[in-house]
């Protein structure tokens, strides 16, 4: 092995051992963090009628060198909450304090210096890489905005060992988007992220888009970049078997909100949350024998829409542990049950140890005039296909 090859493994190493001694400082606290948009109506005026809580009220913390996974049904917030981190939306209420510094407070040129240090991959490569743009165009284009392109040779160096290290030869530089396969554009995208050495990458489904036999090969990629580069990651996804994969600890959000944290093992072999559970009852186990013996839950209804979310527990419309009690009305706390493990559930603990069975969801409590219509229908009798056809 050559001095060089040498120095640099010492230096690999190095960076590896900082990052696990750090593993427990907070890299990115969030608190009460809000994003609301609105919704206008009126081609003069342009009043605001109402909001669309996309992000309601999120608390997190990330700590460096690890990698956070953020999961849940589309349309829940997960890849506003990650663009809320970066401050690539305006409609933020809330505190997101990274490395001591709270966003909040940064306008301007500080803001863009602190961009430097937090980058994102977004979902799909194709469109997020300008066509017009050759690879080298796009990996220069983050030096250049942050003035760190100002000798050629170090640059053109810089270039080389990214392109190594996301797997792809030299000759891409001088080659354009449409030229690649979906995995070595996402492979693009990962490399135009590191360009600027940042302390934290948002990774907003960066498989989904991905043929299943390139998906594993992108996530050893982030894996083997993390031990290298001794990053952060917030990897957003709705697939859980990704998350579970790549990442230390998991938070599982619903309809704006997170309704459980915990670390991956936890989460996976002990969900307290009832969404929580019905989420990994959808995955689907090899073993036929293992799969009819476990718990399947069919949840009923669909999401409900995000610019009118449910009173109290925003997941009690769906529920099959409903207690009327309190669901209803009082929206839980995320609160800790166990070490590192996180449920906002006001009945967890009854739903653990079995002391609340599973109930049919009463239909008014997923749709309202649904129930009201069946109950008229009853009253009246049968309804024709006309009178039927009529009303629709």
């Amino acid at each position: 092995m050559s001095e060089t090859s040498t120095d640099t493994a010492t230096a690999d190493t190095s960076a590896t051992d900082e990052v696990a001694e750090n593993r427990d400082e907070v890299l990115v606290s969030v608190e009460d963090l809000k994003v609301h948009f609105p919704i206008k109506r009126g081609m003069i005026l342009d009043r605001t009628v109402g909001y669309v809580y996309a992000v309601d009220g999120v608390d997190l913390t990330i700590h460096r060198g690890e990698t956070y996974g953020l999961v849940g049904e589309s349309g829940c917030g997960k890849s506003t909450l990650g663009r809320a981190l970066l401050r690539l939306v305006d409609e933020v209420k809330g505190k997101v304090v990274f490395d001591g510094t709270d966003l909040s407070t940064l306008k301007g040129e500080p803001l863009r210096r602190m961009r430097k240090r937090m980058q994102m991959v977004f979902q799909d490569p194709l469109s997020s890489l300008d066509p017009r743009q050759s690879v080298e165009s796009i990996l220069v284009e983050g030096l250049k905005a942050h003035g760190l392109a100002k000798d050629q040779e170090a640059t053109n160096e810089r270039l080389r060992t990214l392109l190594k290290a996301v797997g792809l030869p030299e000759s891409a530089l001088r080659k354009y988007p449409h030229e690649f396969s979906g995995g070595q554009r996402q492979r693009i995208g990962i490399a135009r992220a590191l360009t600027v050495n940042p302390d934290l990458i948002v990774a907003d489904e960066p498989v989904s888009a991905l043929d299943v036999s390139v998906q594993a090969q992108v996530i050893n990629l982030l894996g083997d970049l993390q031990k290298e580069f001794g990053l952060t990651y917030l990897v957003i996804a709705h697939d859980l078997a990704v998350v579970r994969h790549i990442s230390d600890r998991v938070g599982v959000m619903y309809l704006g909100g997170i309704v459980e944290e915990a670390t991956s093992d936890s989460l996976y072999t002990e969900p307290l949350h009832p969404y929580t559970r019905a989420l990994l009852s959808a995955v689907p186990v090899p073993d036929p024998a293992l799969e009819d013996r476990r718990e399947h839950i069919l949840l009923t209804g669909d999401l409900p829409s995000p610019a009118a979310p449910p009173s109290g527990c925003r997941f009690h419309t769906r529920c099959p542990w409903r207690q009327e009690t309190r669901c209803d009305t009082e929206r839980p706390a995320l609160r800790e049950l166990a070490p590192g493990h996180k449920v906002a559930c006001h009945f967890a603990e009854d739903i653990r140890d079995g002391k609340i069975e599973q109930h049919a969801v009463k239909a008014e409590a997923v749709d309202p005039d649904l129930a009201a219509s069946a109950a008229h229908t009853t009253a009246a009798g049968p309804a024709s296909i006309t009178e039927v056809m009529d009303q629709k």
